[in-house]
């Protein structure tokens, strides 16, 4: 599937492996700002489509006059369809590449500028105005400062025993923050224990009181994801302790560039990641476009 411009080309397959063969050079030259893309694709290229619902992926890139890859895009439904830094023009080409194929688009999420300017040539396309559903901060580790004092307590991998912890600790996060919901808690849980991608935090007595995930290591590259602590134990430190700990980890396993992303409208966690050495790259902006396209 292709959609031409004059200078440029956007090319569609659900095929993780194709894609990944004109893409990755593209996707490794900014691990920052390619990061969703480059931990959803590595999840794709090692469990296939049942690593988001069991949907094949809409996958794409552009493809420029000389032949270059200059910008991608992936939809794996229900999520928003995202794709990486977009000139206005660009963004312009790409909604025209959609809607001749087609292709459903309900959300879009993006660098802000990226999303914005998607959001205007959607409008101008379908006369289907977008809804900002969501401001989110890219930040990257610079420094890790340890909170002090420390809660009481330990930070400890999670194993296989607390798999349905996991599961249900998902889904509330998913609730939570008003995700939609994709994949399930069990899926999810599977996947992160496979690689031991889930730190907890625990009391002295050994109870779980909140949990930090780690993506998989792509292109030096890996993103802390989820945060979350059960709603009646914040405010005690936990969420610091276990962030700062699954981040000293992922920097002694070689991670070499840790990142995460915030909510813009939640101030004590941006504050509180910036507190342990986290610093701003980036702000992304979602939008909802809830009408069908004329």
């Amino acid at each position: 599937m292709e959609a031409e411009t004059r200078t440029s080309a956007w090319h569609f397959t659900s095929d993780i492996d194709e894609f990944l063969a004109h893409a990755q050079d593209f996707l490794h030259s900014r691990p920052d700002l390619h990061t969703v893309h480059l931990t959803v694709t590595e999840q794709l290229r090692r469990r296939g489509p049942r690593a988001y619902g069991g949907r094949p992926p809409f996958l794409g890139r552009l493809v420029r006059a000389d032949g270059t890859v200059g910008a991608t895009l992936l939809h794996t439904p229900p999520y928003a369809l995202s794709a990486t830094r977009l000139t206005a023009d660009e963004a312009e080409a790409l909604v025209t590449a959609l809607l001749d194929l087609g292709h459903p688009v309900t959300g879009f999420v993006s660098e802000r500028a990226t999303a914005e300017a998607f959001a205007a040539a959607w409008q101008r396309g379908t006369g289907v105005s977008g809804r900002l559903s969501g401001r989110e901060r890219l930040y990257r580790l610079a420094e890790l400062t340890e909170p002090s004092p420390l809660p009481e307590g330990r930070a400890r991998v999670a194993g296989e025993t607390d798999r349905e912890l996991l599961i249900r600790w998902y889904d509330a996060f998913v609730a939570d923050a008003g995700l939609p919901e994709g994949r399930g808690g069990e899926d999810w849980a599977d996947f992160r224990l496979s690689y031991g991608g889930v730190t907890l935090w625990e009391t002295p007595d050994g109870t779980p009181v909140s949990m930090a995930g780690v993506t998989p290591t792509v292109a030096g590259q890996a993103r802390i994801a989820p945060v979350y602590t059960p709603p009646e134990l914040r405010g005690r430190g936990y969420a610091g302790a276990v962030t700062a700990r699954v981040s000293r980890a992922a920097l002694a396993a070689g991670v070499g560039e840790l990142l995460l992303f915030t909510d813009l409208a939640n101030p004590t966690s941006n504050a509180l990641y910036q507190r342990i050495g986290y610093r701003q790259v980036a702000d992304w902006a979602e939008y909802a476009f809830t009408e069908q396209a004329r």
